[in-house]
């Protein structure tokens, strides 16, 4: 898309509010503000300001490798700590409250009536679905899930997941105006618990505590192997393209013909695990006297700065495509 489609997309939502902002809200707000959108902050955290200028100092270096603005950012920000007055006129709301379906569904109620007809209504939920939080609105044709990945500053995907009642102009609107801030958007086809980035998670680290549970590997050693192996294959192809070049010149025909029946009785054979307090206290145990022993900012840098590098690189590569 030219920059001055991108431009034009902003423009439209250029009137922001964050409400809740934890981690992944002032994440958001880091990027609104980076691309110039102005950004009210709805959280009845009490030094929910002081936060969240340390987050945004916090995401300075990532923005600025990115090649964002990262200076003065708070000049288009401002917290407001009254729901009427925070989404009074605003073109776009990025929900990241709790987890809780009443509490969403009774902040949707409230905000349907206060915010213009255009605005786009996102929801940054992990778990609870959009046909589920509009539950009490007479129009959820705005509404829909918009659900990143940590940090959203950095990380491209967005998974734009659709309710029920959603228009498909809304749909095709939230893809735009995430696209316009260099995100990856992807729309889920249905609703389904979890999503699919997160089920996939859910199976690893399934598998991951197993493997520590039944004393293969330590923690380490494991987390060791998928960045050497499977880490980085996926930073490049997914599980299907992967296994496609694995079959080789026929493919996934002659991958599932070779594999295809092992593989189907494996995905019968579910290991039993208890992540109770024991596995739980040895993973913790093997954690601290690994990669815990470093402050967890310090390896927030790193892990930033590992990404931009891969990101930078992947870019170049697909730029001689």
């Amino acid at each position: 898309m030219a920059s001055s489609d991108n431009a034009a997309i902003l423009d439209r939502y250029r009137n922001t509010c964050v409400i809740g902002a934890g981690v992944i809200g002032a994440s958001w707000a880091a990027l609104f503000l980076a691309h110039g959108l102005e950004v009210v902050i709805n959280d009845p955290q009490p030094d929910i300001e002081r936060n969240v200028k340390a987050l945004l100092e916090q995401a300075a270096p990532t923005l600025e490798a990115l090649g964002l603005p990262h200076q003065g950012l708070d000049a288009r920000l401002r917290f407001e700590p009254d729901l009427q007055r925070a989404v009074a006129g605003v073109d776009l709301v990025q929900e990241n409250g709790p987890e809780n379906p009443e509490w969403k569904q009774k902040l949707w109620e409230r905000i349907e009536p206060l915010v213009p007809g255009h605005a786009l209504l996102l929801s940054s939920s992990s778990a609870r679905p959009a046909t589920e939080q509009g539950k009490l609105m007479k129009d959820a044709s705005r509404l829909l899930v918009g659900h990143p990945f940590n940090p959203p500053h950095l990380i491209p995907l967005v998974e734009v997941v659709p309710g029920e009642r959603t228009a498909a102009e809304a749909t095709a609107d939230a893809v735009a105006f995430y696209e316009a801030l260099g995100k990856v958007p992807r729309v889920l086809k249905k609703e389904i618990q979890g999503f699919v980035a997160n089920r996939l998670q859910r199976a690893i680290m399934r598998e991951s505590c197993y493997l520590v549970q039944e004393g293969v590997v330590t923690v380490d050693e494991l987390d060791d192997i998928v960045t050497s192996s499977i880490g980085l294959r996926w930073a490049v192809n997914g599980p299907f393209s992967s296994f496609h070049m694995g079959g080789g010149p026929k493919g996934l025909e002659s991958f599932f013909q070779h594999l295809g029946k092992n593989m189907a009785k494996s995905f019968k054979v579910v290991p039993d695990v208890d992540l109770d307090e024991k596995l739980q206290r040895v993973i913790i145990d093997q954690a601290a006297a690994s990669f815990g022993q470093e402050p967890i900012p310090r390896m927030e840098r790193k892990r930033d700065d590992a990404q931009i590098a891969i990101l930078h690189a992947l870019a170049r590569v697909r730029a001689k495509d």
